[in-house]
This record gives C-alpha cells, structure tokens and sequence, in this order.
C-alpha cells in the first residue's frame, strides 16, 4: 500500500494577502509523516499585472514567492502567457526553483520554449511512476500576435499520450483550460487519472468524478488550497483518489502577516512611482472625460485611425494634474489589456453602435468579471469620430452619415471583442491584435509625446 498526497492551487492573481497562510499550509503538508510522499503544483495565473509588485517587477516578485512554496511543477496561464510579451515570458522563470510543464504551447519555429516541457514523471520512494502534463488556454487569436504557436488540447493530447503510454502508473493533467475543458478530457481520454485545474475560477470542493477521471479546481485568488488523497496498491495501481479544499480564510492568522503583504504591495507602487511618464495641464485634475479623450487620441494614434471606443469603468481614479508616474497610471488602468485596430463595412460599423446603444443602460453599472477586467463595473461607452442620431437611428463618423459599402477602422480593446456584448466585433471584424503594449503602456507613451516632461523630470528619470 503507498499513501500519496497532492497539494495543489490555481489563480492565485498574484493575491499576495494569501501567501503566507497558503505557505505554511503547504510546508506543513510537504511534512506530513502520514503519507509516504507530498507533491505541490500550481495550475497557471498564478501573476496578475494589477498588482504593483508584479508590475514592477514583470512577475519576478511572483516567482521569488512560489520558490518559498517548493512546487514540484506548475503550468502557465493566460496571465502569463498572454499579458506578458514574449520577451517577458522567454525570461520569467530563470530563477525558478520549480520545472514548467507545459505541453500546448511552442515558439513560432515549432520548438518549446526553453523554459517549458511537455510533461514531467515523477518516480515515488516506492516506485509509482506519476507523470505529469501542463497543458494552458488554447488562444491563438491572442497568443499568436505575442509570437507564440498555441496548440488545440485534442491536438496536444493525441499526439503525446500514446507515446507516454507504458511509462506511467498515474497520468495527471496540470490544465489552465477550464473546467468546461476538463470534463471533455474526462470523457474523451480515460487514461487520465486525474485532472488539476484552472482558468474557469470554478470551486469544486469535494471534486467531481467523470467516469474514471477526476477533476479538481479550487475557484481563485487564493481563497482555497487543494488537497488530494491517493492510495495505491503494491503493484502500483490506484484504488482511490479523494480530493477535498481548504478555505484560506479559516487558517490561522499570524502578526506580522497583513505587514508582510502590505510592504509587497508598497513595494511595488514605490517603484513606479520613480518612473515619471508627463507633466500634464489642471484641465486633467480629477476629471474622468478628459483621461477617456485623451485615452481615446492615444489608442487611435497608435492604431493610426481616428475612430474609437471606450468605456468609462476602465478609468479606476481620474488621472492627476502635475506630473503623472507609472504608479499613476497603474492605479487608473491595472488592466492587462491589448488594442485592437478592427476594420468593418459601414453596415457593420452601425449594428456595432446599434449594439452599444442597445446595452448601453444596462452596462453603465453592470458588475463585469473577467476577460482581463480589473474595474468594478463596465460603465458608459465613449466615441472618438462618431456620433448618433438616436431618433432616427443614424449613424455619423466624422461629421458624415456612414456609408453602409464603406471600410471603416476602429480603434478597441481585446476585451471588447471577448465580451459577449457587441458580438459584430467578433463574428465579422477584422481584428488585428496589438502586440506587446497594453492599455496603460499605449496611453503613457502618448502623454509623454503630448505633454512632455522638463529637463529637469528627464534628467531624473535618466538616473
């Protein structure tokens, strides 16, 4: 008889208020003298770029983090795939102490990333084989613009477990897919023996059996750590597999730990603070519209249009008057949100208004989640070059009436071709995704070219 035990977390968002509860969880389970052996993975989006500290640090402070929780491998998610740029990524984890699995995703040559591998197989102190496969978000209309080849989870999978097969007693899969994802696996590739989570933020807290198969996932933020129970026979054969959850929460507290968290998020914003980015008229002081027109020129010069949208839930603070610093603009867009530059046929352009007029009451104060949005509710939509005539359903850009045969370019954001909302953008846009900048980066290069610092400013920033 062999008694395993998996401690395992998912979407931690760089919720850093949890780690020392989740640290002393884990180190106290990697302990356990009631099992013959512990292992602790990670299921991907484990960084969030909201936080000032992975911010400023392009998710460094992350890893020096997970290294104090000894993973014995972890996958990436979306976070880290696709809101860092490729440069970022290639060099995440140099200093990680833990391997990267993770088998769906390649450079633009079709080799891996020099950081990844496919699976990895773990040989217990009584022999069990365990092999262990990442797998991440298939998104190719957004990993390919950040040059990465993004590979489908059927494709993956057919073509890497019959050539693991025979090398394994226990197949787990790391996967930041989805629980939705993860049930397709369950009832597609029995072999899998049990599934670690992510991506969907779905709590199961006792686990859900598909089949053969379970699947775990402990919802997000760190508010849950997962713990696996498995007991195998003396011929290394699974009798059982007993997943359960424990609220964060309901650990014991100890002083010292909000100190701890708080100087991590100070930290952060002491460092961007140091980075000044313009000097910018009163007219900016606690004024919400001028920060979204300004916000609107930025996203259609760089797209090199003079059409736009926005919407007003994205500006967490107005911006400030005086000179604005990357804390600044951190604090007002902590989004990790890429441009789109869309072209549409002048009777698409009106349904997408159409649209946007239609759900324009009910988004001003909807409580939106997701789809890289760190607000609290979506808010109202602004235009740059048009304009409606709500009476009579017309459309104008730039002062003419549309032309319904014309191409029209549009200025936007990821998220809005994500949303379920304005569905034109998605079905029959053209989108072209806007690679490695964000929002705020995009916003803060176009400051600083309006309203440049002085000399002075310049010379500090130089330092």
């Amino acid at each position: 008889m062999e008694k395993l035990r998996i401690i395992h977390t998912n979407d931690l968002h760089s919720h850093f208020e949890q780690f020392p509860k989740i640290e002393r969880f884990i180190k106290q389970a990697q302990a356990d003298k009631g099992v013959d052996q512990t292992f602790t993975f990670d299921a991907g989006d484990f960084m969030d770029r909201s936080h000032p500290l992975s911010e400023a640090s392009k998710g460094q402070a992350n890893i020096d983090l997970m290294n104090q929780f000894n993973y014995d491998a972890i996958t990436i998610g979306n976070n880290e795939g696709i809101s860092n740029s490729h440069q970022v990524l290639e060099g995440l984890f140099e200093h990680a102490n833990f391997p990267v699995v993770l088998a769906n995703l390649f450079e633009e040559d079709e080799t891996r990333p020099q950081w990844a591998q496919p699976y990895k197989i773990f040989t217990t102190k009584k022999h069990t084989r365990v092999a262990v496969v990442g797998l991440t978000a298939a998104y190719p209309m957004t990993y390919e613009p950040n040059h990465w080849h993004v590979k489908e989870i059927s494709q993956t999978l057919d073509m890497l477990l019959p050539k693991l097969k025979g090398k394994y007693d226990v197949l787990v899969i790391l996967s930041h897919i989805g629980v939705r994802e993860d049930r397709y696996i369950a009832r597609h590739y029995p072999e899998v023996d049990l599934i670690v989570g992510g991506h969907s933020h779905t709590l199961l807290p006792q686990g859900e059996k598909i089949n053969h198969t379970w699947i775990t996932q402990t919802g997000k933020w760190g508010r849950y750590v997962g713990d696996i129970n498995l007991e195998l026979d003396d011929s290394h054969h699974l009798i059982s597999i007993v997943p359960t959850t424990h609220s964060v929460k309901e650990m014991k507290a100890k002083s010292g730990d909000e100190d701890k968290t708080k100087k991590l998020f100070d930290k952060g914003n002491k460092i961007l603070a140091q980075h000044k980015i313009a000097d910018l008229p009163a007219k900016f002081l606690n004024n919400k519209e001028e920060a979204i027109k300004v916000s609107l020129d930025a996203i259609c010069d760089k797209t090199h249009t003079e059409l736009g949208i926005l919407s007003s839930g994205l500006f967490l603070t107005p911006f400030t008057s005086g000179v604005i610093t990357e804390k600044d603009l951190h604090q007002s867009l902590p989004h990790p949100m890429h441009l789109v530059r869309t072209k549409l046929k002048g009777s698409d352009l009106w349904r997408l208004v159409m649209e946007i007029e239609k759900n324009r009451h009910y988004l001003k104060e909807f409580p939106l989640q997701g789809m890289s949005f760190r607000g609290k509710v979506f808010g109202e939509i602004y235009y740059k070059g048009i304009k409606i005539d709500q009476k009579n359903k017309q459309v104008y850009v730039n002062g003419e009436k549309i032309n319904p045969d014309k191409e029209y370019i549009l200025a936007n954001l990821d998220h809005y071709v994500l949303i379920p909302f304005f569905p034109t953008l998605s079905i029959v846009g053209n989108n072209e995704f806007i690679f490695p900048d964000y929002l705020r980066t995009v916003v803060g290069n176009y400051l600083a070219k309006e309203y440049p610092l002085n000399k002075k400013y310049e010379a500090q920033n130089k330092r």
